[in-house]
């Protein structure tokens, strides 16, 4: 089985590296020549655009920034996609927009499975990140082996539309630890605490979070180098206010947490990394949470 992968950045780029790694065929295609000449070092083949991978390719994989962007590659795809081929939408939509855009594949004969990744670029890098499927049973049991090689967790949530669910949700947590631990952490700085010690504190208690264990030390070293974004997060914060409304239950602490993300965009701006919201509470009291031998990339 031939797999597409349309997207190199941050994400897709990993993704795409572990398939060929484990020795799928594997044919990309990104905005980046330099992204697409990276995977053909590792045997990739090369694609100009999204249409010629669809001919190619008996399942295509997307990572992209925004429902927007899936929309867009999507209707390429589906103009010389083979009937009977699976787009596998990798990219985090809110429920909504993966039953709608499944919709429009299945009238092309193209069935849909969405299987969102969480847990952070480093664990993609190393084959490690959990992925969350929606879909068909018997899709999912068809690209279960190339999902393995993607990650170390697998989770069939259910049908389409779940696994978008929890993953807002699963980000939601994360920012809401972002901001809590970095307020934990300027407490012990202003209470005159050792920042190293009060790390390894934290991490060995009943207050800790995977937040805190690999952002946390991103944050400590300075460079804050998460890759991943205001806008990224922001997208992901409107999506859960979406299922709020939608379901009817309050996110008193995540609205909270919306707002102060909205402040870090104006503050350092949409292509700023996520983790500089601790940064709005760094300036605001000028005083920075640094701290040796953290590293600046996990």
């Amino acid at each position: 089985m031939k797999y597409g992968v349309i997207g190199l950045g941050n994400l897709g780029g990993n993704l795409a590296a572990s398939l060929a790694r484990n020795g799928f065929d594997v044919v990309v295609c990104d905005k980046n020549p330099a992204e697409v000449a990276a995977l053909t070092e590792l045997g990739a083949a090369a694609a100009t655009d999204p249409a010629a991978i669809a001919a190619a390719c008996d399942a295509i994989i997307t990572c992209l920034p925004s429902p927007t962007a899936s929309e867009t590659v999507l209707d390429q795809i589906l103009t010389t996609a083979r009937p009977g081929s699976t787009w596998i939408e990798m990219s985090t939509l809110g429920r909504d927009d993966i039953l709608r855009l499944s919709a429009k594949a299945a009238a092309k004969d193209v069935r849909t499975l969405e299987c969102p990744v969480t847990g952070g670029v480093h664990l993609a890098a190393t084959g490690d990140i959990t992925v969350l499927v929606g879909g068909d049973h018997d899709l999912f049991a068809v690209h279960e082996p190339a999902l393995q090689a993607l990650g170390g967790k697998i989770i069939h949530m259910g049908p389409l539309g779940s696994a978008a669910v929890i993953k807002v949700i699963t980000n939601m947590l994360a920012f809401i630890h972002l901001v809590a631990g970095g307020e934990a952490m300027m407490l012990a700085k202003r209470a005159g605490l050792d920042l190293t010690k009060a790390w390894q504190a934290i991490a060995a208690s009943s207050g800790n979070s995977f937040v805190h264990e690999t952002e946390g030390q991103l944050i400590l070293n300075g460079s804050y180098d998460v890759a991943f974004t205001m806008d990224l997060a922001l997208k992901d914060l409107g999506f859960a206010a979406d299922f709020s409304a939608e379901t009817g239950t309050p996110l008193a602490v995540a609205d909270l947490v919306h707002e102060i993300f909205k402040a870090g965009k104006t503050a350092y701006g949409g292509a700023a990394q996520s983790t500089q919201i601790v940064k709005l509470l760094e300036d605001a009291l000028g005083t920075d949470l640094r701290a040796p031998g953290f590293p600046a990339r996990l």
